[in-house]
């Protein structure tokens, strides 16, 4: 593994920015349309860089034991930020979300770590995109919010591994989205996902490894 990478917080937020003022001609590319990106869910998404990017400064494994209310907070991060006034109006969202996110199942925090562990071995790009695709499909980790917050988790894999983090831009948004829909419409451990998801994985690999963008690493 290599070393962890700090986020360039001004130029993420440059790129999500280039997204928001272009995404008329994004979203008609698209196989399925996709709601705009407001300044409010641009604010929440940085507050959720922000957030992965303190996970990098103190080294903290997301994936280890007893560390998985900070994979909780990036969702709430990316849905409610940080404002107090915000996250009280989320409350029952945010206790909904702990109740979804801790139960047993294929849905909850336990199936996703365990996928991760069963990735060992793989490169760093596979591992992320597979972790992504698990967040996605049904049942998802979490009521909402589970593309952002599975970009956020993406993000903190490849950052922590010394490889610049997954960032949404006008050159790549058509070779995530489409993917991340029919992740989305499939059912984890189906016969069909068993066949979809090596597909769905070496194509969000690819894309992950090729459009990487130095520039929102710091140097």
């Amino acid at each position: 593994m290599g070393k962890a990478r700090r986020l360039n917080l001004n130029a993420i937020e440059a790129s999500l920015r280039a997204v928001q003022a272009d995404f008329d001609a994004i979203n008609r590319t698209l196989s399925v349309r996709r709601e705009p990106l407001s300044d409010e869910v641009v604010g929440f998404l940085m507050d959720g860089y922000r957030g992965v990017d303190k996970l990098l400064a103190t080294g903290l494994d997301l994936f280890s034991l007893g560390n998985s209310r900070e994979v909780l907070e990036l969702n709430f991060l990316v849905l409610c930020g940080t404002d107090d006034r915000t996250r009280d109006e989320c409350r029952q969202h945010i206790q909904a979300t702990e109740e979804h996110f801790y139960a047993n199942g294929d849905g909850g925090i336990g199936s996703l770590i365990t996928w991760v562990q069963g990735m060992n071995g793989e490169s760093v790009w596979r591992r992320a995109a597979s972790a992504y695709i698990h967040i996605l499909s049904q049942p998802q980790l979490f009521i909402e919010g589970n593309h952002r917050t599975g970009s956020l988790i993406m993000s903190w894999m490849l950052a922590r591994a010394g490889k610049p983090p997954f960032v949404l831009t006008v050159e790549n948004a058509k070779a995530y989205f489409d993917p991340s829909t029919l992740a989305k419409n499939a059912r984890k451990h189906t016969v069909k996902m068993l066949l979809e998801r090596p597909k769905l994985v070496s194509r969000l690999a690819h894309l992950l490894k090729s459009e990487a963008e130095k520039e929102h690493v710091l140097r």
